[in-house]
């Protein structure tokens, strides 16, 4: 496999192993792949089994407030409402 780095969006991440299956709720940064390995580096990642609604719903409030920030950029209006949506569909579950 060819070497790629690349930006990594808000979202979740799914690790699959012999022991099952693991889901984490991550905000943005970046991901390595080389030999075979992926690194990710991001500044906050939540184990999804241990959100709990409330923490979900804050982190929810708090983005749709950047949101009504009328001086950010299109980047990160965009990335908040990847986040919006990844935590809304969390909170429906």
């Amino acid at each position: 496999h060819i070497s790629i780095i690349s930006f990594l969006k808000p979202g979740i991440i799914t690790i699959y192993s012999k022991s099952g299956e693991e889901k984490y709720f991550v905000e943005d940064g970046i991901i390595e792949f080389n030999d075979n390995c992926l690194t990710v580096l991001t500044s906050k990642i939540s184990d999804i089994k241990n959100l709990e609604k409330l923490e979900i719903n804050k982190m929810i409030r708090d983005s749709e407030k950047e949101l009504n920030n009328e001086n950010i950029e299109d980047g990160t209006r965009y990335l908040i409402n990847q986040k919006l949506d990844t935590l809304r569909s969390l909170s429906l579950n």
